[in-house]
């Protein structure tokens, strides 16, 4: 009989013990995760704060080679160097050297605020604002929407970063 009861009081102690261990794990796992969705919440929220500082640009004039600290208007790269900075992102001055930050991403996954670049070399920036519409600015609309699905904008379609 005592054997017996050393046999269960064993199996409990396993079960307990397991329970535990399960317990723990899981626990564990749930703030990595809520972090992780806090975290892609958080650059959501960033990027549609930078879309809606381009978008409050809309028309303002483009100016080949303009001066960093005007926004009376902008060549792509000004733009661009403008609108993340003003949301606490600093970039580099020339749409060339804001291709070399942040991390690649393929036109396929594309989200807003990424990134996007074109010709070769790379001499034109947009921002990616959803569902194939770029903002950027360049000649006579300045600020504007385009469509980068356009057979254009995709024949000069050079790559893009996330920097969020």
């Amino acid at each position: 009989m005592k054997n017996l009861n050393r046999k269960r009081w064993g199996k409990i102690m396993v079960a307990l013990s397991l329970s535990t261990a399960l317990a723990m794990t899981g626990t564990a796992a749930v703030p990595a995760q809520t972090a992780h969705a806090a975290q892609a919440t958080a650059s959501s929220s960033k990027a549609s704060r930078i879309v809606a500082t381009g978008k409050s640009y809309m028309h303002t004039p483009y100016k080949f080679a303009a001066d960093r600290s005007s926004t009376k208007y902008f060549d792509c790269s000004s733009f661009i160097y403008h609108v993340y900075k003003q949301n606490g992102i600093t970039l580099p001055t020339s749409s060339k050297k804001q291709s070399k930050v942040g991390r690649y991403v393929p036109k396929s996954q594309l989200k807003p605020g990424d990134l996007v670049f074109f010709y070769a070399p790379i001499h034109h920036v947009a921002i990616y604002i959803g569902n194939g519409k770029i903002l950027h600015t360049y000649g006579k609309p300045g600020v504007t929407i385009s469509d980068m699905n356009n057979a254009w904008w995709t024949a000069h379609y050079n790559t893009a970063r996330r920097v969020l």
